[in-house]
């Protein structure tokens, strides 16, 4: 069978996208001594190298620099499992996974209970243009772009450019933009997970600021805070934002279809499906959620016709960062020299 990468739609098999749920449901039980395995593996590597990092702070700044910049991948994979968390999927009982993500959030600088809410909000929504705005990267059709004033086209260029999306990004929505529950400022739940997490994360830089000065906090927290963000704002991108991702009104727009082929399956080499916890098998996890990240690949496995939907190498994924425009009549992304060049 030849493979379909993103540039082409995914018209794969005869299964109907409703009905992977029930083919997908038998996946859904975690084995809990390989959740509680998996979190061990993820987390005490993450706080090996933050010690390791804090040593070599003594007689190299290079070195400390360089191993913050690896225990990246680990702190990326910490978020991948909070992510788990999120989706009652780690665990059955929904109060450990609760708390436990609640104390990934701190490494993460991710309020659990704000992010879990707003994430919820992007399942049940991802891919219906009638309900954008949160928990996902905000995107314009080609006529709402060009009903735009001048202003109204260079601010929302700016935002979709790599340098912004992926550069600064990053460091707002994880430094600045996370320490208040935006979008949900009414309730009273969210703002105690906002300043909850605050105050433990505040107390921790503390304490690392009096035991080692801002050097630690310069060289060690911050290179690995925002280099696994911006792996994950990456991530998070090509997962929806692809040529043939999917988009409807409201009218037209069905949950399991959207999840399905509005969603990439991001081929990785070995290592990194690992330390993003196959965050790239994206369009079986948004099918059905409850699945244990550990499991995808049993899905793959057994279901091949999935493995050849959506597919996306990372070759390929690079040429997605230049697609901003969701053209309604031809049913995918453009860039804004393709949109141009069409619709003038």
């Amino acid at each position: 069978m030849a493979e379909l990468h993103h540039s082409e739609p995914a018209e794969v098999g005869q299964t109907n996208a409703r009905d992977w749920v029930k083919v997908l449901a038998q996946y859904r039980e975690p084995n809990h001594l390989r959740s509680v395995f998996e979190l061990v593996v993820s987390l005490v590597p993450f706080v090996a190298l933050w010690a390791l990092a804090w040593w070599a702070l003594s007689f190299s700044y290079v070195l400390a620099f360089a191993l913050s910049a690896f225990n990246a991948l680990f702190l990326l994979r910490l978020f991948a499992i909070q992510h788990d968390c999120g989706h009652g999927a780690l665990f059955k009982n929904r109060h450990v996974s609760d708390w436990i993500g609640r104390a990934i959030g701190v490494l993460t600088l991710t309020p659990y209970d704000v992010w879990r809410r707003t994430h919820a909000v992007h399942h049940g929504a991802s891919g219906n243009l009638s309900k954008r705005g949160m928990g996902d990267i905000h995107t314009k059709t080609v006529s709402e772009y060009q009903a735009l004033s001048a202003w109204g086209k260079l601010n929302y260029r700016l935002y979709r450019n790599p340098i912004v999306l992926f550069g600064f990004g990053p460091s707002y929505l994880f430094l600045l933009q996370q320490r208040l529950p935006f979008g949900l400022m009414s309730q009273a739940k969210y703002w105690v997970s906002a300043m909850g997490t605050n105050v433990v994360i505040l107390v921790a830089l503390l304490v690392v600021w009096y035991f080692g000065g801002f050097a630690p906090l310069l060289l060690i927290f911050l290179p690995t805070t925002l280099i696994a963000a911006t792996a994950g704002m990456w991530l998070f991108y090509v997962q929806h934002q692809f040529e043939y991702t999917s988009w409807d009104e409201d009218e037209d727009w069905q949950l399991h279809d959207a999840a399905l082929h509005g969603s990439s399956y991001y081929v990785l080499p070995s290592v990194l499906q690992w330390f993003t916890a196959n965050i790239g098998i994206h369009h079986v996890h948004h099918v059905y959620s409850r699945i244990p990240f550990y499991r995808l690949t049993e899905v793959l496995r057994d279901q091949k016709e999935l493995t050849q939907i959506n597919r996306m190498t990372i070759g390929e994924s690079f040429a997605s960062a230049k697609l901003h425009l969701w053209d309604e009549k031809g049913g995918r992304l453009l860039s804004f020299a393709q949109s141009n060049a069409i619709y003038g």
